[in-house]
């Protein structure tokens, strides 16, 4: 069954507001809980380490492990990323599922983000209420599920933790009640000199 424009409308209007919550919330360092284009993420500015460091408390897991960011266009990868190879744009182009890709020689992005030879995995949005919200941003966005470290990764906002609802500085209102199951992002390492290998 197809939603009524008043639906559209009345969920365009509280995607707007939880955009801007999220912006209001970025901007001063804090941690936003929001929906991904996979599961339910913890967010925070990416290249503010005082609000990285939140995160990894809030998740009660370890700093020396990285950290996925989102942005909103592959043409912003060279902002982040010192080398691109040439076949990053085509595993995007032909990606089915969303996909994250970790690159070496990642700068722009605050430390505590990164892992080993300063590499980042970065992904590339398909949906709307993310992409919207790293365009309006300007800046790479955590994303990082929404769990205590070790713990199962939470499939629906009903099953995230109270503890990590109660501990960002905003949790987002659209989509609570989607109760579709949905999976983390497939994962490949690229190297500088394009050859890759899939992780996940």
């Amino acid at each position: 069954m197809k939603p009524t424009k008043e639906e559209i409308q009345k969920e365009r209007a509280q995607q707007e507001a939880d955009i801007v919550q999220c912006l209001k919330t970025l901007s001063a360092g804090g941690l936003i809980l929001y929906p991904t284009d996979t599961v339910w993420g913890i967010g925070c500015d990416a290249t503010n380490a005082e609000a990285v460091k939140k995160v990894y408390q809030l998740k009660q897991r370890d700093d020396s492990k990285a950290l996925i960011v989102l942005i909103d266009s592959a043409d912003h990868l060279d902002h982040y990323v010192v080398d691109v190879p040439m076949i990053a744009r085509e595993l995007i182009d032909v990606a089915v599922k969303p996909l994250t890709i970790i690159y070496e020689g990642a700068y722009n992005l605050a430390t505590n983000v990164l892992g080993d030879q300063d590499s980042v995995g970065i992904r590339i949005p398909n949906d709307e209420f993310c992409h919207r919200l790293c365009e309006r941003f300007g800046k790479p966005i955590v994303s990082t599920s929404a769990n205590v470290s070790g713990a199962p990764t939470a499939k629906t906002f009903a099953d995230i933790d109270p503890s990590i609802v109660q501990g960002v500085d905003y949790a987002v209102q659209y989509r609570r009640d989607d109760h579709a199951s949905r999976h983390p992002s497939n994962i490949i390492l690229l190297s500088r000199d394009g050859t890759f290998k899939i992780i996940r």
